[in-house]
């Protein structure tokens, strides 16, 4: 089992930043690619980033392209996703979530991630 904790949100002016951590416990994540997703209120959870096992390829949803950048740090057990130029749409609950390296073609389905984040709240002023 991978325990996956996010945190870092809040509350941000439009064009402010912020930076989610998504902090795993129980199992090293070095084995699994990691992803973010996020739920807008009275909407469904929606993709926003992922990267591969070593970090070297990442890949975003056309909303966020330019303005956000996941990363992550296999000695820290942790992935990031630095938020920039955010924009009043961008809020959300944002979601951490681990994906198998097997599954990793189908990054953009959520049922292919196997543990998930309890979740942590952005919210963006105008």
């Amino acid at each position: 089992q991978v325990q996956l904790v996010e945190s870092g949100g809040g509350l941000v002016q439009a064009g402010g930043s912020l930076r989610l951590s998504c902090a795993a416990s129980g199992r090293p994540v070095s084995n699994y690619a990691m992803g973010w997703f996020r739920q807008a209120p009275g909407k469904e959870r929606e993709y926003v980033a992922a990267i591969n096992w070593s970090g070297s390829n990442t890949y975003y949803a056309d909303s966020v392209k330019g303005r956000f950048t996941i990363s992550r740090d296999d000695a820290k057990n942790t992935a990031y996703l630095q938020m920039n130029g955010l924009k009043p749409d961008d809020t959300a609950v944002y979601y951490c979530a681990a994906i198998p390296l097997a599954r990793f073609l189908g990054q953009l389905d959520q049922a292919n991630y196997e543990f998930w984040g309890q979740g942590t709240q952005v919210t963006v002023s105008s």
